[in-house]
């Protein structure tokens, strides 16, 4: 599991929190919670990318052809976050206080979903919906807009139309793509999943959720928001890259052109 005085860590003490978690716990402790972390990312990510093909159709080709495509590229990625959060915001509020709280809240994801739900409701799974929103929802506008601003651009330099390269070419173009899109990500969405981790960590029963972020943010300041951001871009970075990577590979094995460039 991940020791709460650890988790503020910045990338010069990442490596030695790692470490001392396997040390204590092994394997199974640098790996705790990682089912609602499985579970949710899989339904958030396919309805994610899912969603975003199916707006980005509705938005630019059906109801605003003329429409500037960057503003096409962020309403279409903001819509679809907004309806793939709703699926992962359960297993994110399990993870975070799976991964939390001392003693363990929940040793799995059925037992922590359990006790959520006996304790609180159903509305205890979502209690941090709305500052997910504010994390993801940006965080997903920039990561769509800057890969599709980002692929275009490196086409246009490249000085051919991308149907002229390769699959390995183009999958090559997807994956910088990627990581450029992705050090944007981290950036803007780290304020805010700094505040959700800890709102699901530390809001208080009958609080509400403006009180609750006033009361944190009174705690940790302006600076605490932004602890951890250089691991989180490396981390982010690679992630959306090969995220691109993979999507795209699996589009051209369906036989589908590679998102971007067009």
């Amino acid at each position: 599991m991940l020791y709460p005085s650890l988790l503020s860590a910045n990338l010069t003490y990442t490596l030695p929190a790692w470490r001392s978690i396997y040390a204590k716990e092994g394997l199974r402790g640098v790996f705790f919670g990682w089912g609602p972390t499985f579970v949710g990312y899989s339904f958030q990510g396919a309805g994610k990318y899912g969603f975003y093909e199916s707006f980005k159709y509705l938005y630019g080709e059906k109801l605003f052809p003329n429409m500037n495509k960057t503003v096409v590229f962020l309403g279409a990625s903001a819509s679809a976050e907004f309806l793939a959060d709703l699926a992962l915001c359960p297993f994110e509020a399990i993870k975070v206080r799976m991964q939390t709280s001392l003693p363990p809240f929940a040793g799995s994801l059925r037992e922590g979903w359990t006790k959520v739900v006996e304790k609180e409701g159903i509305a205890g799974l979502y209690k941090g919906l709305y500052p997910l929103w504010a994390r993801q929802i940006p965080y997903t506008m920039v990561k769509f807009a800057t890969f599709e601003t980002t692929v275009a651009y490196i086409y246009k330099t490249l000085g051919k139309p991308k149907e002229s390269y390769g699959k390995f070419q183009q999958t090559g173009v997807s994956f910088l793509g990627g990581y450029i899109a992705g050090i944007g990500c981290a950036i803007v969405s780290h304020p805010a999943d700094v505040m959700v981790s800890k709102l699901n960590a530390d809001r208080q029963a009958g609080e509400s959720a403006g009180k609750a972020v006033s009361r944190i943010y009174g705690n940790i300041g302006f600076r605490g928001l932004w602890n951890g951001l250089p691991v989180r871009i490396f981390m982010l970075g690679t992630l959306t890259a090969f995220q691109w990577l993979i999507y795209d590979s699996f589009k051209m094995y369906l036989g589908l052109p590679t998102t971007g460039g067009h």
